[in-house]
């Protein structure tokens, strides 16, 4: 390590030295953290026989597929909407006007 002459740094040199320490400490906890949280983690997925990039590779693989779409824009048929989370802006619009979901129904 570098040995530094901290009398000869001027206030402001100590001070971003000091900035820069803090975060190398901050850095080097984040990553001794990480590092037993994988460490862990792999022992885990060894003790039920999987690895953890086997067990990435299967989450991969069951990702949901998109919902299929269940109503459609009456004059733009290009904007649908499966149902499932918010309401898009124009069914909200349809809603407010005394629609009902049915009339959107494909």
């Amino acid at each position: 390590m570098a040995d530094i002459d901290l009398n000869a740094l001027s206030l402001a040199e100590l001070k971003q030295l000091e900035k820069n320490v803090a975060k190398a400490i901050a850095s080097f906890e984040d990553r001794r953290k990480a590092c037993e949280a994988r460490a862990g983690a792999e022992a885990v997925a060894k003790e039920h026989g999987f690895s953890l990039s086997d067990l990435a590779e299967i989450a991969q693989s069951q990702k949901r597929a998109a919902a299929a779409p269940k109503y459609r824009h009456p004059e733009n048929p290009e904007l649908i909407w499966s149902g499932r989370g918010r309401k898009p802006a124009w069914i909200v619009e349809g809603l407010d006007a005394g629609k009902s979901l049915e009339d959107f129904a494909i």
